[in-house]
């Protein structure tokens, strides 16, 4: 049997983002991680630093000035922080999300299903690998926004425990963030943290709806809707384990190949 941590404290940061200013951004998260209780990873929204960079030529990251941010302030708290970037790497542009362990250790996930609707397609490059990132024994699928709408995408096939879901989804499509992010849970019997930030830029506004939910499809924890705020709640394994094996629905589903 997988050794798991019996328990995991996790914190969601539902945050206003100011377009196009990292330092902003960083100096207002750092703020709010430093006045949070203490936890075991901290998550933020999807392009946390930047906002929604469809255009990303002079915003995208290119020196990995957040990716040392999140490490300094993961190793300053000694937690887990993951979010994603707008990233310029070799003259091409990615949604990458990062999950920064305290010894600086880290692994990062490429969004695999660009937002075309909103024409993310025509500036990032897409991801063609999913990403598992391992911390204090439990297991998180790093997922970014879009990719939520793809259940193939994201299914359980034995390799994690929860999935962790950062977006900028707008307050048009609330409901659906809503249902969907729950059906992931139920359907993968994994816990999922769902970080969607606030506010507005010049695409759309946001409002939040952010949640920790159990791998029954309850939530337990939620943040009100278009505020910023901070919740935390605990990841169970004990719980999680017995109830994959009490109700082995993950043994029984389909087998498929991703094209």
């Amino acid at each position: 049997m997988y050794l798991l941590l019996q328990l995991m404290r996790v914190t969601i940061l539902q945050t206003d983002i100011v377009w196009a200013s990292p330092k902003a951004n960083m100096e207002s998260v750092g703020r709010q991680i430093k006045g949070a209780p203490a936890t075991d990873l901290f998550v933020l929204p999807e392009m946390w630093s930047t906002g929604f960079a469809i255009e990303p030529e002079g915003i995208a990251d290119e020196s990995n000035l957040t990716l040392h941010w999140m490490q300094e302030m993961a190793f300053e708290t000694q937690a887990g922080i993951c979010g994603s970037v707008s990233v310029k790497e070799n003259g091409l542009f990615v949604n990458r999300m990062f999950f920064v362990r305290p010894d600086s250790s880290f692994e990062s996930y490429d969004k695999h299903h660009l937002f075309t609707y909103g024409h993310e397609d025509k500036y990032y490059r897409a991801g063609n690998r999913r990403t598992v990132a391992e911390f204090k024994s439990v297991r998180f699928l790093l997922v970014t926004c879009y990719d939520t709408r793809f259940p193939l995408w994201l299914r359980y096939r034995n390799d994690y425990d929860v999935i962790i879901i950062v977006a900028n989804w707008p307050s048009n499509r609330q409901s659906a963030w809503e249902i969907l992010t729950k059906a992931r849970a139920i359907e993968n019997q994994a816990y999922v943290l769902a970080c969607n930030r606030v506010g507005r830029d010049k695409h759309s506004q946001y409002a939040g709806g952010s949640a920790i939910i159990d791998p029954y499809g309850n939530v337990i924890s939620q943040v009100h809707e278009n505020t910023e705020a901070i919740i935390s709640g605990d990841i169970n394994m004990e719980l999680l384990t017995h109830f994959r094996e009490k109700f082995p629905v993950l043994y029984e589903k389909d087998n498929y190949e991703i094209k």
